[in-house]
């Protein structure tokens, strides 16, 4: 994997270095014996938006491996000023390991990564949210032990973070469910690539359809950011897309409810849901740094596979 812009940048050999990685990084940081496998490294951060848990888990992740976080918002860089992305991405690659973006446009990141001479990582577009998607399937295995075979429920938005979980079901074996109002259902596009990448991926007639018998149940925000223009004409449209109690009990007994946060309580989710006992939003949240910092070291450290696993078991 040389660089991370859409999920279909991982394979299944890659997924399992990950996941085992991530848990491996997980359990060293439990226990205070983590390694600096990136000692002397780089990473800037790119953001277009704002951000709590991208700047924060990327930046702390970073400094666990013993490397250093550049945050870099538009008031640092020149391209307000008219630098092009190209140039931006050639100078950086002169100075840093690695770049991390969290861009409004997708194709930012991929014009970037086509001038850059380091791995790029998109840290969110409007087209795909892979780094969450990666935490997601990471907390999934933790609470089944696997991914393949469930069925995944997506109820809201077919936005970023629903297109990465569509593009995943290739590559997790999970049947992925959508309930979206019409105008806000994923990309023909993006189900085409996902089907034509082995997924099971069907759109579902109402949340219910859905969320029956789901193993999963995943929500996210009616506005995104940048959407705001139209907060009242989707909160119309989403009014009954909400993720209660009575909606979540037509899950399996021992399903789980996932949410990238950060949460609207009281409109796409309840309280009761988002804290209650099916709730795995919590660890969805640390594992974006677990996963994350297994990324990082993978596309930055220069050991191949072998001697990465032998410096992660010591």
């Amino acid at each position: 994997m040389k660089n991370l812009i859409s999920i279909l940048d991982v394979s299944v050999p890659s997924l399992e270095r990950l996941m085992a990685d991530a848990a491996r990084l997980k359990t060293e940081r439990a226990e205070g014996c983590g390694l600096p496998l990136l000692a002397g490294r780089c990473l800037a951060m790119i953001f277009e938006k704002p951000s709590t848990r991208t700047r924060v888990s990327f930046e702390v992740g970073m400094f666990e491996l013993g490397g250093h976080a550049l945050f870099l918002d538009q008031e640092s860089l020149q391209l307000r000023r008219g630098e092009t992305i190209a140039d931006t991405a050639r100078v950086l690659s002169r100075y840093v390991s690695a770049v991390m973006i969290r861009a409004r446009r997708h194709e930012t990141i991929t014009e970037f990564a086509a001038h850059a001479d380091m791995p790029v990582i998109n840290g969110l577009s409007d087209r795909e949210h892979p780094c969450q998607i990666l935490a997601d399937i990471f907390t999934i295995r933790e609470r089944f032990g696997r991914t393949d075979g469930l069925v995944a429920a997506w109820v809201g938005d077919g936005n970023n973070v629903c297109n990465s979980l569509v593009l995943s079901s290739g590559l997790t074996g999970m049947e992925v469910r959508v309930a979206s109002p019409a105008r806000y259902a994923p990309d023909p596009a993006v189900l085409d690539r996902a089907r034509a990448a082995g997924g099971r991926v069907t759109l579902a007639a109402t949340p219910e359809d859905a969320v029956t018998g789901a193993d999963v149940v995943f929500t996210d925000a009616w506005v995104s950011m940048g959407d705001e223009g139209e907060e009242a004409e989707r909160r119309k449209a989403f009014a009954g897309y909400r993720l209660d109690d009575p909606l979540v009990d037509l899950a399996k007994s021992g399903a789980i409810v996932m949410h990238c946060l950060p949460a609207h309580r009281g409109d796409e989710i309840t309280d009761s849901v988002l804290d209650g006992s099916r709730s795995a939003v919590w660890d969805e949240a640390e594992n974006r740094l677990h996963v994350q910092k297994a990324v990082l070291a993978q596309l930055i450290c220069p050991y191949d596979e072998r001697s990465f696993q032998q410096m992660l078991l010591g």
